[in-house]
């Protein structure tokens, strides 16, 4: 019995197949493509004749299997039975009435994860630092499929993709070097990449992003409705044309470039916007995203027959740096609200997520804006690092940075306890104490810079200068967009690897 979402989705295309009873797949099943591995099952739809019986083969060199369904109001669906992974799989579909037969080769199976947000996960990989020699290697994976949305909008939910910008492929240079922030995502590729060489078995990589988009426009009419945010035109402030704005409608993107997918069953999805949300709804955005991630969930669960998991892996950036010296455009409030206001991820909020610290790895001489950092490969290694850990449940795997417990004041310093050990270096401005008579921390100017006088095994001590102890509230670390050089933060893990992300902290008395 088809959920509830997944009987929306069939009837939201009744009106444009009646009309179009083109025997055919959906757009987003081709050659090369990887379908989701055992234990989960693969769907398969498409469009025919209604009232034609489809009879779809899944043969391989060792085993045939078959699967019969019919067509209802010109669609077709079937799942297909759990997997292992490998192949290749030869698949036919077959309808009665017209005798049309459709033959798919080279098909895989594996896990897929879809990669979607705004022009930091657009960014191809013939932008980043290296990319010769990137793209030198992308031929050396041929069982890391690719699949790319083509940039569409809608106003209502579509059911299929309006167009395919690249359609499953093997990899190749062409492919993955294509046109700048509207090809194949390099983040995305270099974390397929990263975890094929973990799992050592096919990926399938879906890359549905467009530059410049805010969360608004990624989420669905009922996610903006939980966040108190009305469906309406959005004017974003574009971070390509200094000083331009770009309107956007709320709900489009899921609309047209995520709603068309929710049938394919995926492993889990990762994610890099929050640019645009920076001025735009900035204060929403710990409402807006995690419920766009519940959403995403929901409906992905229920449209694939509860295929993919209610609760999928979703890994995400933090926003790395745009501006040196600027305490107003609105970053450092967006990563405390990427995560729920937590600090880090997973947590109680946000369940089953990930996140890649990157305000350790900024570009002032990128020539696509310092906005755009071409250093992709940090951040897609500290996304697989995540993913091994909760995607996998990889044990030993360390994906997080430190993260302090609690802060205490003593006599004439705070002492900053970490989670975990620490790789750290003394130095000045990278934290900040809150000295306030009436206890209220809103306002900069009641933050003063401290330095960092000594550390330890998993602790760090900061000065209290200037600020009488009765009146110190609190401490925050990184709380500017531009903190730290290029892998220069002062506290790191104990290898040296994974930046603390910022934080804000109450600071108790001894």
């Amino acid at each position: 019995m088809l959920t509830t979402v997944a009987f929306s989705l069939l009837l939201s295309a009744l009106a444009s197949v009646l009309s179009a009873e083109v025997f055919r797949f959906s757009s987003y099943y081709g050659n090369h493509m990887v379908l989701q591995k055992a234990p989960a099952k693969a769907v398969l739809w498409g469009f025919g004749q209604t009232g034609a019986k489809v009879v779809v083969t899944l043969s391989g060199p060792y085993k045939v299997s078959a699967h019969s369904t019919t067509v209802i109001n010109g669609i077709w669906r079937t799942t297909l039975k759990p997997e292992e992974a490998g192949g290749p799989y030869k698949l036919t579909a077959s309808q009665s009435i017209t005798n049309s037969s459709i033959t798919l080769t080279d098909v895989l199976f594996g896990d897929i994860w879809l990669c979607s947000g705004q022009s930091n996960m657009a960014f191809t990989l013939g932008q980043v630092i290296n990319a010769t020699e990137e793209l030198a290697l992308a031929s050396k994976f041929p069982d890391v499929r690719i699949f790319q949305a083509a940039l569409e909008q809608s106003d209502e939910e579509l059911i299929d993709l309006a167009r395919v910008e690249v359609p499953w492929s093997q990899p190749t240079a062409e492919l993955l070097g294509g046109k700048k922030f509207s090809h194949f995502s390099a983040v995305c590729w270099l974390f397929g990449r990263h975890l094929y060489k973990t799992l050592k078995y096919p990926i399938g990589l879906v890359h549905s992003s467009w530059g410049g988009t805010p969360v608004e426009a990624w989420s669905s009419p009922r996610a903006l409705h939980k966040c108190g945010l009305k469906n309406s035109y959005l004017l974003v402030q574009s971070n390509f044309l200094e000083g331009a704005s770009v309107q956007w409608n709320s709900s489009v993107l899921w609309n047209a470039m995520i709603h068309p997918l929710l049938n394919m069953t995926i492993t889990g999805a990762i994610w890099y916007q929050g640019e645009a949300n920076a001025n735009y709804n900035r204060d929403k955005y710990n409402c807006s995203f995690p419920i766009m991630i519940d959403d995403w969930r929901m409906a992905f669960h229920e449209a694939s027959d509860n295929q993919t998991p209610l609760d999928f892996p979703f890994g995400f950036v933090q926003l790395s740096t745009y501006r040196k010296n600027d305490t107003q455009d609105g970053f450092r409030e967006i990563r405390w609200h990427q995560t729920a206001d937590y600090g880090y991820a997973p947590n109680k909020r946000m369940k089953n997520t990930f996140m890649a610290v990157a305000i350790d790895v900024p570009d002032d001489r990128s020539p696509w804006g310092s906005i755009h950092p071409e250093d992709k490969q940090d951040v897609a290694y500290r996304l697989v690092l995540g993913a091994r850990a909760v995607a996998y449940g990889e044990k030993n795997v360390s994906f997080q940075g430190p993260f302090p417990t609690h802060a205490v004041l003593k006599r004439d310093f705070i002492c900053i306890v970490f989670n975990q050990r620490i790789n750290a270096t003394t130095g000045e401005g990278f934290f900040e104490i809150c000295c306030s008579e009436d206890k209220t921390c809103e306002s900069d100017d009641k933050w003063l810079p401290v330095d960092i006088v000594k550390h330890g095994f998993k602790y760090v001590h900061v000065s209290t200068p200037k600020c009488p102890a009765a009146d110190i509230t609190a401490v925050r670390y990184l709380w500017t967009d531009w903190p730290c050089k290029f892998k220069a933060c002062p506290i790191y893990s104990s290898d040296g690897l994974l930046p603390a992300p910022p934080f804000i902290l109450a600071v108790t008395n001894q």
